[in-house]
C-alpha cells in the first residue's frame, strides 16, 4: 500500500500530549508557529491518566513537588488543591490547561507515531494508521517513564515478580509479604502502600538516601528551596544537611545504609510517610538482593525473608522508539541534547521532557519550549540569529548540574539542577535576543480560546 504524504513542510509536528507537549503547543500558538499535534491516547495528560495504556501511574500517587511551585508558567494550580496534589488533581489541572488555551482542538488523538525519518531539511512523520506528513521540525514529547528497566537475580522464585510500572492499587498487597527493590520516589510510595496493606513489607536498597520531609516548618520543603533560589548550592547544602540532622536524624537507626554521597549529589527522597512507617516498624529495610531461593529472597548480608511478591522499582529507559537511535547523541541511556532539547546531529529534531531534575518540571518545560519556539521563529524572521544559535547547539556544552558531583548512575547522566538550568537559559536568551516569559503573555490566546467556545450571540 502506498502511503499518501501530506505536505506540511512549513509546520512543526508535536508528538505527545502530556505536560511537555502541551507546553510546546501553547508556546507555538503564542508565537504564531503552525503545528500539528499527535497523541496515541484518547486524551491529554500523558502518564497522569491512569487509564492511559502503559502508564506507571498508581492510585495513591501525588505530585513529588508542591502545588505552588509546580504549575505551568502563569497558570497556577488551584489553591483548593492539597500542598502535594493527587494524581486526579494533576490530571484535571492538565486538562484545564489544555482547555483554557484551546490546545485540545488541535490534537489528533488515538494516533500513535510509528516513525520519524529525516528527508533533506525536512522530516517525514508516519503514523501507525499509515498516514504521513512532511514537517520542518519535530518535537518529541512522549515522556521518559514508559519503558521499564528491571534487574535479574540468580535462583528460582516461587512468588510473583513484576516491575513497579504494573502497580495500580494498594489493596493488591493485602495479606501478602511484599519486597520493594529500589527506593526512588515511586518505590517509596509503593512501599508505603505495602506497609498499610501487606502482611509484611520490606525494602531492598543498595545505597543510602538523604530523606527530606515533605514539610519543613509547616510549609512544603521545596518552597524553601524556591525562596532561596539565588543561594549557591555550596552554601545551601551544609545548611540543609544540618537541618535534616535535626528533623530526620540518623537513618541507620531504621536499617537503612548511611548515604555514601553528599546531599543533592543524588536525587533526594522526599517522603514523610516513609519515615513514619520506618519509625513504626511497618517497613523493614534490607540490603541488596543476592538471589532467589524458592519461597525466599536471600540478601547480600546472608539474611533471608519469605516473600510472596517482588516489585522492582528500578526505573525506566529513556527510549524514543519512533526515531532511530543513531539520530541522537547519547550519555549512557539518555539522549544528550543541547539544553536537554536541541539535537546536535540533526537540525530541528527536539526533545522536551527528557531530563531528570530536582524541582518541578512544568515551569522548566515552559522555559525550554520558549527557547525552542523563538529559535524556530528566528529561522523564518532572523536567519542570522538562527545560524548563530546553530553554532551554539554544536559547540556549547554548559554544566547544568550546578557543579554537583553526582552519583555515577544512568539516572544521573544529564541530570539537571533546576536553579542552574534557569540561569543558563537566561544567559542563552540574553545572548540571542530571545524574550523571557512574562506574566500575561498568554492572555490573548486564553481569551481567544474561551471566546471561540462561547455560543454565537443572536
Amino acid at each position: 500500500m502506498t502511503t499518501q504524504l501530506t505536505d506540511r513542510s512549513s509546520a512543526v509536528a508535536i508528538i505527545g500530549a502530556g505536560p511537555a507537549g502541551l507546553s510546546a503547543a501553547r508556546m507555538f500558538t503564542n508565537l504564531g508557529i503552525d503545528y500539528d499535534h499527535f497523541e496515541r491516547h484518547t486524551g491529554v495528560g500523558g502518564l497522569w491518566d491512569i487509564d492511559n495504556p502503559g502508564t506507571p501511574m498508581y492510585e495513591s500517587a501525588h505530585f513529588i513537588s508542591s502545588r505552588d511551585v509546580s504549575g505551568f508558567f502563569d497558570f497556577p494550580m488551584p489553591k483548593t488543591y492539597g500542598d502535594y496534589p493527587t494524581r486526579l488533581e494533576v490530571l484535571q489541572y492538565t486538562k484545564d490547561f489544555a482547555e483554557t488555551f484551546g490546545l485540545s482542538e488541535k490534537i489528533t488523538f488515538a494516533t500513535a507515531i510509528e516513525s520519524v525519518v529525516a528527508d533533506g531539511d525536512t522530516w517525514i512523520v508516519t503514523a501507525t494508521n499509515g498516514t504521513a506528513g512532511r514537517y520542518r521540525a519535530v518535537v518529541c514529547a512522549t515522556g521518559t517513564n514508559w519503558f521499564p528497566k528491571s534487574p535479574t537475580h540468580p535462583g528460582q522464585f516461587n512468588g510473583e515478580v513484576r516491575h513497579s510500572s504494573t502497580h495500580r492499587a494498594a489493596n493488591e498487597f493485602a495479606g501478602k509479604r511484599v519486597l520493594i527493590v529500589g527506593l526512588g520516589n515511586s518505590g517509596a510510595d509503593i512501599a508505603c502502600d505495602a506497609a498499610q496493606n501487606a502482611e509484611r513489607a520490606f525494602i531492598s536498597v543498595r545505597r543510602g538516601y538523604h530523606i527530606i520531609p515533605k514539610h519543613v516548618l509547616g510549609v512544603p520543603a521545596d518552597t524553601l528551596d524556591e525562596t532561596g533560589q539565588f543561594l549557591p548550592r555550596w552554601i545551601e547544602r551544609p545548611l540543609m544537611t544540618g537541618a535534616l540532622k535535626l528533623l530526620v536524624g540518623d537513618v541507620t537507626r531504621w536499617g537503612l545504609p548511611k548515604p555514601d554521597h553528599k546531599l543533592f549529589e543524588s536525587h533526594p527522597l522526599l517522603n514523610s510517610q516513609l519515615l513514619h512507617h520506618l519509625q513504626h516498624g511497618d517497613i523493614h529495610a534490607k540490603g541488596d538482593v543476592e538471589r532467589f531461593d524458592g519461597d525466599h529472597v536471600v540478601f547480600t548480608d546472608g539474611s533471608r525473608e519469605e516473600i510472596d511478591v517482588v516489585i522492582y522499582a528500578t526505573g525506566y529507559t529513556m527510549a524514543i522508539p519512533y526515531v532511530d537511535d543513531q539520530c541522537f547523541e547519547w550519555s549512557g541511556t539518555r539522549p544528550d541534547q543541547y539544553l536537554t532539547a536541541f539535537n546536535r546531529k540533526h537540525k530541528n529534531l527536539f526533545t522536551l521532557g527528557y531530563l531528570e531534575v530536582n524541582s518541578s518540571a512544568y515551569t522548566l518545560f515552559d522555559n525550554i519550549s520558549n527557547v525552542v519556539g523563538q529559535y524556530l521563529k528566528a529561522q523564518q524572521d532572523r536567519p542570522e540569529v538562527a545560524e548563530a544559535f546553530d553554532h551554539a547547539i554544536a559547540t556549547h556544552r554548559p554544566d547544568l548540574t550546578g557543579g554537583l558531583r553526582l552519583v555515577d548512575s544512568d539516572r544521573h547522566a544529564n541530570y539537571v539542577d533546576a536553579k542552574t538550568y534557569k540561569k543558563v537559559l537566561a544567559r542563552v536568551r540574553a545572548k540571542f535576543g530571545f524574550s523571557d516569559l512574562t506574566p500575561g503573555q498568554f492572555d490573548a490566546i486564553m481569551k481567544n480560546a474561551v471566546e471561540s467556545r462561547q455560543p454565537a450571540s443572536v
